[in-house]
C-alpha cells in the first residue's frame, strides 16, 4: 500500500506536504535489441507496477515502443529522487525479466537487460512561463 493517499483533485495530500510531481521517464534495453516481445512487455507492466506500489511511488501509464525501449509516466512523493525511482525500476525489472525469460539471455550478455542511460522530463500541470510570471508579480508584491 503506497504510504501517501489520492485526493480527487490533481494534487497528492502527504502527511507533511502536498505535492503534484510527474515524471516522464524513458530508457532503452541494452544495444538497443529488439527483445521486448509482447509477453514480456505485458509482465515488464507488471513488474513496473508492483515495484511503484512497493517502494512508494505510481506507475500511471507505461509502454515499450519498438520493442527495445521503455516510456514511463510516474507519480511520486517529493522524498523519492528521480535517481532511485529508475534505479528501483530497472534494476529489479531487469533482474526479474532476466530470470523468468531465459531467451532473453542469447540476445544480451553479462546479464544487462537495461543500457546505463536514461531520459527524465518533469511533467507539470503549469507551464514554466506561467511560473516565472508569478514568480515576477511576487517581486512587486509589498508585504
Amino acid at each position: 500500500m503506497n504510504p501517501y493517499t489520492i485526493c480527487m483533485s490533481k494534487y497528492i495530500y502527504d502527511r507533511t506536504c502536498v505535492y503534484n510531481i510527474n515524471y516522464h521517464i524513458i530508457w532503452c534495453v541494452k544495444y538497443r535489441r529488439k527483445v521486448l516481445s509482447e509477453p514480456i512487455a505485458n509482465r515488464l507492466y507488471e513488474l513496473l507496477t508492483a515495484i511503484g506500489q512497493e517502494k512508494g511511488f505510481s506507475i500511471v501509464a507505461c509502454k515499450v515502443g519498438q520493442q527495445d525501449h521503455v516510456h514511463c509516466f510516474v507519480t511520486a512523493p517529493p522524498k523519492i529522487s528521480i535517481t532511485q525511482i529508475v534505479k528501483y525500476l530497472k534494476g529489479i525489472s531487469g533482474l526479474r525479466l532476466l530470470n523468468e525469460f531465459p531467451i532473453l539471455r542469447q540476445s544480451l550478455w553479462k546479464g544487462q537487460l537495461w543500457g546505463s542511460s536514461y531520459f527524465v522530463e518533469t511533467i507539470g500541470s503549469t507551464s514554466e512561463e506561467n511560473i516565472r510570471k508569478y514568480i515576477e508579480r511576487q517581486q512587486n508584491c509589498q508585504h
